[in-house]
């Protein structure tokens, strides 16, 4: 065998092996439980987020985006 063909066949070899290691991506049956649990939100306590984003809301006089740092000063 020449290298050409020898490193057709590992890189063919890789390709499978890195397309196989997908295949168990995502939430079994038995997980989806545990996901459905009200601990598991996103958001787990709704009175707590409204106080966070009316406090954001005052202390930055603006709605939305509360995921960027920053104390309104611009000073960041």
């Amino acid at each position: 065998m020449n290298l050409t063909k020898k490193s057709n066949i590992v890189f063919f070899i890789f390709c499978l092996l890195s397309v196989s290691g997908c295949v168990h991506l995502g939430v079994e049956p038995w997980q989806r439980d545990l996901l459905a649990k009200k601990e598991m939100a996103l958001n787990a306590s709704p009175i707590d987020a409204a106080l966070d984003d009316h406090i954001y809301f005052s202390k930055e006089a603006s709605s939305g985006g509360k995921s960027f740092g920053g104390g309104g000063c611009g000073c960041n």
